[in-house]
């Protein structure tokens, strides 16, 4: 500790003394406002730090995970693969109890549980390794419109090495039409079929224990992004016929930069690496497995199991407590994708006559976004919602709110507070809204080019 402290009290060039203060928060902001109390970041200034409802961005660590992580970053720091003394060995089975408790919240078998970076890396992994392990037989992939951009983006690679890839649409409440899909399977080619079980966006459930009966009936492999379904909904791999399945750790409380890839052991999956080097993870993903992450992946997985159940129920209610008190207060908002089939920590809303950018720039007080995190630079509006057929100006109004296990009904009354305020104040400002309370049919008004 004393020779830390030192570090950070090193001189600046100026000969000034700087202590960076521990905190993540101030770590972050660029420019603290001494006089009024608030934070400047990007130009934008606020009362102080959000409250949080992006969930499905990433989730805060669970404080329990990090307690169970500590160890392996301070004292027990040995290499899960050194082989010859206590400090490997420890770390190794470390290693192996996190396996074990992954695979018992999916109904898996440790053997099929293959540690990586995240849900991105296994996606690669499954889509390119398993089109390219058969690349002699089976050159064509099935996927959906609505799937994460890896998925898309290593689709649109293998297409580049002359690959077919079909791309299903969806029907208008997010879900796969199962008879278009089975329709799309060519016997004896299709490779793979890639569904995502909760979309990140819209947070539809796909019906994967019928999608799963119709790959086993054309002998076809299964793969699924299930990033934000584990710990949220039950997983049962054998029940729903999946032969491949992406898992990420941030998502469920646990730490960044770890996540891992489900393979079936019987009927045996096999995949090409997209990774050489020292053949960890059965060869499949080499590298020194970072056995911090992976205890704390482990961890996040095993609080799961214990509190999946009270989760949902809590996070249901809170979810309804946030619709109520929107749509109790303001029309014209549409809940995008299925009612019924739905994770209830995902809300997906888009507000008519209401300009996006200015919504969400109105809603700094709240962290929310307007789609995925990774495609959340584009000002295109969310090609999910364009594939349910959302309109592209309601489309560009969507806002989703992301609900966990720490948020609080306080955060969800001012989030309905300040959302409603801001919807109001946009509304008063637009004309298109005065022509709508004065009875006009804006879609029947032919608008003359400049």
């Amino acid at each position: 500790m004393k020779f830390l402290t030192t570090a950070l009290r090193r001189t600046t060039c100026h000969g000034t003394r700087r202590l960076r203060p521990f905190s993540t928060a101030a770590a972050a902001v660029e420019e603290q406002d001494t006089t009024g109390g608030g934070i400047t970041m990007k130009g934008v200034k606020i009362s102080g730090r959000p409250l949080y409802l992006d969930m499905q961005a990433t989730s805060p660590m669970d404080p329990r995970v990090l307690d169970a992580m500590l160890p392996y970053h301070i004292s027990r720091f040995g290499n899960p693969h050194s082989r010859t003394h206590y400090y490997g060995w420890e770390s190794d089975q470390a290693v192996e109890v996190a396996r074990a408790l992954v695979a018992t919240l999916v109904k898996a078998s440790p053997k099929e549980i293959i540690f990586t970076s995240g849900a991105t890396e296994s996606n690669n992994i499954s889509v390119k390794g398993v089109l390219h392990f058969y690349r002699e037989k089976k050159r064509h992939v099935i996927t959906t419109q609505t799937e994460h951009k890896c998925i898309l983006d290593s689709c649109r690679h293998l297409q580049q090495e002359g690959f077919d890839v079909t791309y299903l649409p969806v029907e208008s409440d997010g879900l796969v039409d199962l008879e278009k899909l089975r329709a799309a399977i060519r016997p004896g080619h299709t490779g793979l079929v890639s569904v995502m079980m909760v979309n990140n966006e819209i947070g539809v459930i796909q019906p994967m224990e019928e999608i799963g009966k119709i790959c086993k009936e054309f002998n076809v492999p299964f793969h699924t992004d299930a990033a934000q379904a584990l710990g949220k909904i039950p997983i049962d791999v054998e029940k729903m016929n999946i032969s491949l399945m992406s898992l990420s750790g941030h998502k469920i409380y646990g730490p960044k930069g770890v996540g891992a890839l489900y393979m079936r052991r019987r009927p045996r999956i096999r995949v090409e690496p997209q990774m050489n080097g020292g053949g960890q993870e059965r060869g499949i993903r080499s590298g020194t497995v970072p056995t911090p992450l992976v205890v704390g992946f482990g961890a996040a997985c095993e609080l799961a199991m214990k509190e999946m159940e009270y989760d949902d129920q809590r996070i249901k209610a809170l979810q309804e407590r946030l619709l109520n008190g929107i749509m109790s207060k303001i029309d014209g908002v549409v809940i995008n994708g299925s009612v019924e089939r739905r994770y209830a920590g995902n809300l997906n809303l888009s507000f008519a006559y209401v300009e996006g950018e200015s919504l969400l720039m109105g809603l700094k007080e709240v962290a929310v976004s307007s789609g995925s995190a990774c495609t959340s630079a584009s000002l295109e509006p969310s090609y999910v919602l364009r594939a349910l057929g959302v309109e592209e100006d309601m489309a560009h109004t969507s806002i989703r709110y992301g609900i966990g296990r720490f948020t609080t009904e306080q955060e969800i009354d001012r989030a309905v507070d300040l959302t409603v305020k801001q919807v109001e104040k946009l509304r008063e400002m637009s004309p298109l809204y005065e022509m709508v309370k004065e009875g006009i049919d804006i879609k029947s008004i032919q608008w003359a080019q400049h």
